[in-house]
């Protein structure tokens, strides 16, 4: 890399969690940056699942770095020990640290391309050296191109939910039902949305912590006096075995383990009938409107008023067409990260600790971090987003011991087992190693909660 290309900034996509984190420890390392955020503010991804509790608590969702760079402002941590909404996490934590970072975190900056300067994906010549491209495009349609030595892709996946449809493909129908269909835990709190599900039967397609915090809401709203006749259909592609519902009690995360017990709740308490082996495979109407999933094995359901599709999120890789990735082919996640987190082979959500090695490209100096690094995997945790940025820091600053040192350990799940993905048997037994031999455990969500970014 040139000595003039050294001096621009590194430039970071999204103003979340992971993004600001980065910014906080590019300023510690005394590195250039700027952050593009899309949004308004900071956390906007975030603050669109305000209404959700978050399963980790402050001591766990404040950045080292971050919280070192607040505290010179006079910020004042939350409680440790309590669990923030993501309304919390954004207006708390998010933009007083965005606020610190200042005019170095620009909003209304979508980012449209990312490039080498003068080269597209096929040049090979002195490609390394040549800076980033970056085009953006505001809300008012300008365009702009700015330079970077390094890229951090911390977009998350929040705006691309993956579909109801088994093969990874909208179910037939499914558009055409988008009026009866959210792809986010709904905010019950919200009187439009509580009379949308009120008194109705709602179908929730998903199996993780999203599936979760609607089943429990819902069951809450059952019992609740404007309720009554609130109904979940759970399906699942999986059939129902002991980790079903998480790790309970074993869940080093007492509120992520207490999220699954309440699901069971909600099954056990009648307020919820769980469907397995279903795939779903198209969207139908009855007479009366209504919605009436039909599987992949010619299953009709019962139909229902409402369905929310839970199923995960993919990264958006389009603006990132130009550069060269090393992405596993099916989770899309970086080559030598996938194997850790493959839920082909765990269903535990269990990985070890990674940076800059692990999350590198082809395309030197690029990362993928924080949710948008998981791909297709559906677990993840803001500490894991921490430490990877962490050590990424480190790295482009130069200091490599830094950079290959483990500086964090996770909390295991309590779940134990491989093959997550169908509903073979679960014939995986826990090792002396703890969950899946491995010390470190990930997943979003809360105590009826779910997150985009990781919690």
């Amino acid at each position: 890399m040139s000595e003039t290309t050294t001096e621009l900034p590194v430039v970071v996509i999204g103003a979340g969690p992971a993004g600001l984190a980065a910014a906080a420890h590019l300023l510690e390392r005394g590195l250039d940056f700027l952050v593009l955020e899309s949004g308004p503010h900071a956390g906007t991804a975030t603050r669109e699942w305000s209404h959700v509790r978050l399963f980790s608590t402050w001591g766990e969702v404040v950045d080292p770095a971050a919280e070192k760079l607040l505290a010179a402002t006079g910020w004042v941590k939350p409680d440790p020990a309590t669990y923030p909404t993501g309304g919390d996490w954004a207006a708390l934590y998010l933009q007083p640290l965005a606020d610190a970072l200042g005019d170095r975190v620009r909003y209304g900056a979508r980012v449209t391309g990312v490039s080498r300067a003068g080269r597209d994906r096929i040049v090979d010549a002195d490609r390394d050296v040549q800076p980033f491209v970056v085009h953006t495009e505001t809300g008012d349609g300008r365009e702009e191109r700015l330079f970077a030595r390094a890229v951090i892709d911390a977009s998350g996946t929040w705006s691309t939910p993956s579909p109801a449809g088994a093969s990874g493909l909208a179910a037939l129908g499914e558009k055409a039902a988008a009026d009866r269909i959210a792809y986010r835990v709904p905010d019950l709190t919200d009187p439009a949305v509580r009379a949308r599900y009120a008194g109705r039967r709602t179908a929730v397609i998903g199996s993780g912590a999203s599936a979760f915090t609607a089943l429990a809401y819902l069951a809450d709203l059952a019992k609740a006096g404007d309720g009554a006749g609130t109904h979940a259909t759970w399906i699942l592609r999986r059939g129902i075995s002991g980790s079903t519902f998480g790790g309970g009690e074993a869940d080093q995360l007492p509120a992520r383990g207490a999220l699954g017990l309440a699901a069971k709740a909600a099954v056990d308490g009648g307020h919820a009938d769980a469907v397995t082996g279903f795939r779903t495979d198209a969207f139908e109407r009855d007479d009366d409107g209504r919605l009436i999933l039909v599987g992949e094995d010619g299953r009709r359901l019962d139909a229902v008023d409402e369905a929310i599709v839970l199923t995960g999120f993919r990264p958006d890789l389009t603006f990132l067409d130009e550069l060269r990735l090393g992405l596993d082919e099916r989770l899309q996640a970086p080559s030598a990260l996938a194997p850790l987190i493959d839920p082909n082979q765990h269903s535990c959500g269990t990985v070890y600790p990674h940076g800059q090695a692990e999350l590198s490209h082809p395309e030197k100096d690029l990362y993928l971090v924080g949710m948008k690094s998981y791909g297709r995997a559906p677990t993840f945790l803001a500490m894991t987003g921490y430490e990877q940025v962490r050590s990424i820091a480190a790295h482009l600053a130069g200091d490599h011991e830094a950079a290959e040192r483990v500086e964090l350990t996770l909390p295991e799940s309590g779940v134990c087992g491989g093959a997550g993905l169908f509903d073979q048997p679960e014939t995986a037994e826990p090792s002396d190693g703890g969950c899946c031999a491995a010390p470190a455990a990930l997943t979003i969500g809360a105590p009826a909660v779910v997150s985009s970014g990781g919690c």
